[in-house]
């Protein structure tokens, strides 16, 4: 498959949503030494639902998020963000940014409100 601009791409691989929608995204290449068929145009179908594909990284998430926020620091807010790849065989999977891995967090306190002194 290839853009207008001349650029290759791998392919498509298209999910369904729960509710039947479809979501077409780039494929990335599997290492397994299988290979799905495609249609003509180079998209596959994939075996699970878009929402069934990110399980595997919302559970990855929610044990990021519990480890910051129930550690010490306590912190007012915590934003996550990493890359996911999606396959069609494999589902969605925490892509590297870099050669060893993408991962940031972001930890944030609000200052604290002025201190009332008591009544007397």
């Amino acid at each position: 498959m290839q853009w207008d601009d001349g650029g290759a791409v791998d392919g498509l691989v298209e999910f369904r949503t729960g509710d039947g929608a479809v979501v077409a995204v780039e494929a990335v290449e599997e290492r397994s030494g299988s290979r799905l068929v495609s249609r003509g145009d180079g998209t596959v179908q994939a075996t699970r639902t878009f929402e069934g594909a990110l399980d595997g990284v919302r559970s990855a998430a929610e044990s990021a998020l519990r480890v910051f926020r129930d550690g010490s620091l306590k912190p007012d807010g915590v934003e996550i963000e990493f890359g996911v790849k999606l396959s069609a065989e494999t589902g969605a999977f925490i892509a590297k940014g870099t050669a060893e891995g993408h991962l940031v967090v972001r930890l944030t306190w609000s200052p604290a409100g002025p201190e009332t002194s008591p009544a007397s």
